[in-house]
């Protein structure tokens, strides 16, 4: 029985090892194997234009030993090839951060090697100088952090050796990287697009994303520009998530209250004010939609000059309706509207807020494909609908 707790504490134990060691797994990236490839060459294509061409200009021959490849290429190289070709949208992986950020770090190390005796006090005040540097010219560039680091381990006094190898592999790697990303349909550098107008509408605008970004006060390793189109292209699917499968027979009344065109004005006002709407369609026999008559088509039918109040003037309608000597507006048939906008039951929601907004309508009957009549949608129908999807 002793047992039991033993192996109980070393399963939980174990369990919180694995959770633990699962959080510390990078989540994987979000390209296909096909960006992976195009990366990945493009990095060696690029160190190799590197080397071939920095040997060949500083030595004037092909010969491409270890020891001519140690003179005219320097390691921090490496890691300028990673950003280049495997990250071309990040800010630190842009032309002038590339050769910026490598030569003006190495001229920053070789000043603290030569200026500064201890190797450790060097090493560090190179680092940080290089990156105060790097951020004040706006080329941030994380080899350049290596660049000056090794110009310290190295303990070189020499500032030309900023401008060969360094500036020139630097500059080599950039026109490696123009000719290859481009190419293979990846824009570098990745200029930061103009500020145009922007629109009075919109969720998301410009200034909100600034404010959020300084706010943050971090260095991000994404454009402006491309975080902006990345928060357009998830508030879009957030947007298709929840109002963009919303269709019109999700939203609309069924089986809505209908008239006849030969039913009487007097009929038709009861029915409206009994269950009330302010629209009702109109369907012949076979439940065909031939107009609709609204509050509005009565309020054309009363004299508004009049001073008597509304109620009084419905009234000397429903009288004029029943007179045999003035015949003209006594059915539905008379006064409502036979141009009706109509809706289909599987037409995306979405496509009425313009209808509704712009086109003055109020009311929308929804038909089915023999144009029967199968339900009607009312701008409360369509504020509740949207509202309760964006709820959830």
């Amino acid at each position: 029985m002793s047992e039991i707790p033993s192996t109980t504490f070393l399963q939980r134990l174990r369990a919180a090892f694995l959770a633990s060691a699962k959080a510390l797994w990078p989540k994987p990236f979000s390209i296909d194997y096909r960006e992976r490839l195009r990366a990945s060459c493009g990095a060696a294509l690029g160190i190799l234009v590197a080397a071939l061409g920095g040997i060949w200009l500083a030595h004037g021959s092909g010969d491409a030993g270890r020891g001519a490849l140690a003179a005219a290429l320097v390691a921090p190289l490496g890691a300028s090839a990673v950003l280049v070709f495997a990250v071309p949208a990040s800010p630190l992986a842009q032309p002038w951060p590339v050769i910026g950020g490598n030569t003006l770090s190495a001229l920053v190390g070789i000043a603290c090697a030569r200026w500064i005796p201890d190797a450790a006090f060097a090493a560090a005040l190179a680092v940080g100088v290089a990156i105060a540097l790097m951020l004040a010219l706006r080329c941030l560039h994380p080899p350049g952090g290596a660049s000056a680091l090794l110009m310290v381990l190295i303990n070189c006094h020499d500032f030309g050796f900023a401008l060969e190898p360094v500036l020139l592999d630097s500059a080599l790697l950039v026109a490696a990287g123009l000719l290859y990303n481009n190419l293979t349909r990846r824009r570098w550098p990745h200029v930061e697009r103009a500020v145009a107008a922007e629109p009075e509408s919109g969720h998301l605008r410009r200034l909100d994303l600034d404010a959020a970004l300084a706010r943050y006060n971090q260095i991000l390793d994404v454009s402006r520009d491309d975080l902006e189109a990345l928060l357009e292209e998830a508030e879009a699917a957030a947007y298709q998530r929840t109002l963009g499968d919303l269709r019109c027979g999700q939203a609309m009344t069924p089986a809505p209250v209908t008239a006849r065109a030969d039913m009487s004005l007097r009929q038709a006002w009861g029915l409206m004010r009994s269950h009330k709407v302010k629209a009702l369609p109109v369907i012949d026999n076979q439940h065909h939609l031939v107009g609709i008559v609204t509050v509005a088509d009565f309020m054309r039918q009363v004299d508004l000059d009049a001073h008597e109040g509304l109620t009084h003037r419905l009234r000397a309608l429903f009288r004029q309706a029943k007179s045999r000597l003035q015949p003209a507006a006594h059915t539905v048939g008379q006064i409502m509207s036979r141009q009706v906008r109509v809706s289909s039951t599987d037409r995306l929601l979405i496509d009425l807020v313009p209808v509704f907004s712009e086109g003055g309508h109020r009311h929308i009957p929804i038909i089915d494909g023999q144009r029967r009549l199968v339900g009607i949608i009312t701008q409360s129908d369509l504020i509740k609908t949207l509202y309760a999807a964006v709820r959830t």
